[in-house]
């Protein structure tokens, strides 16, 4: 048998590697052996592990999708608590994953303070979020760890997807932003950046999450 060092391995931006029969012992060695500062992101599911290097395309849309549901959450006055990438894992389903952003919303309260997650008795995020630009999002883990909501970006396009009846069905808007047209705001938002670029289209964004507040204040009957 031979036997390889991670260090060994060479995964360029864009593309994943895959290993097969991992049992959860070696998942765990490997994440250890991988550590919190790296660039890679891994799912795990069953015995496969993926591991894949994010490309400069992945790191600039998943940076400014976040930063556009911190700007949402930030003028709407709602408390969250924002995890990033932190690895999920759960033992008793033989399953982890690393969402590229995600977000405490409902369960803000309990989270904070929190520097480590134990699924046993933390609750999984309220909402995740995955630019799959290389590969497709596996769902499985999302489904056995019970994130609520999840959105996925892909080929230029947000899908949000709800759990319901275990399993994820699409919809069109979010249940924690119902006022807004998420699907499309988001989708276009990301296409302006690439001629406006990140700092004026995050404005721009402010701007139309305001704008469509204040109109929605203007209808209510309270200001009539």
């Amino acid at each position: 048998m031979v036997t390889l060092q991670l260090r060994q391995l060479l995964v360029y931006p864009g593309q994943r590697i895959q290993l097969q029969a991992v049992n959860w012992f070696e998942f765990e060695a490997i994440l250890d052996e991988l550590g919190d500062q790296r660039a890679c992101r891994i799912a795990y599911s069953d015995g496969t592990l993926e591991i894949r290097m994010p490309s400069p395309e992945h790191e600039v849309d998943k940076e400014l999708i976040g930063d556009m549901v911190k700007i949402l959450l930030e003028e709407l006055d709602i408390d969250n608590e924002c995890f990033g990438s932190t690895t999920f894992k759960r033992q008793d389903v033989a399953k982890g994953i690393e969402p590229d952003q995600c977000f405490y919303i409902e369960n803000h309260a309990v989270m904070i303070g929190k520097r480590r997650i134990d699924l046993t008795v933390d609750p999984p995020p309220d909402l995740a979020i995955e630019v799959d630009v290389t590969s497709k999002t596996g769902l499985d883990a999302y489904l056995a760890i019970g994130v609520p909501e999840l959105w996925r970006f892909e080929d230029g396009r947000l899908r949000i997807s709800l759990l319901q009846d275990e399993q994820y069905q699409d919809v069109n808007t979010s249940p924690r932003f119902p006022q807004f047209p998420i699907v499309d705001g988001i989708s276009q938002f990301v296409d302006r950046s690439q001629t406006e670029g990140r700092s004026q289209t995050l404005k721009a964004f402010r701007q139309w999450v305001r704008e469509r507040q204040k109109n929605l204040g203007d209808r209510s009957p309270e200001s009539r």
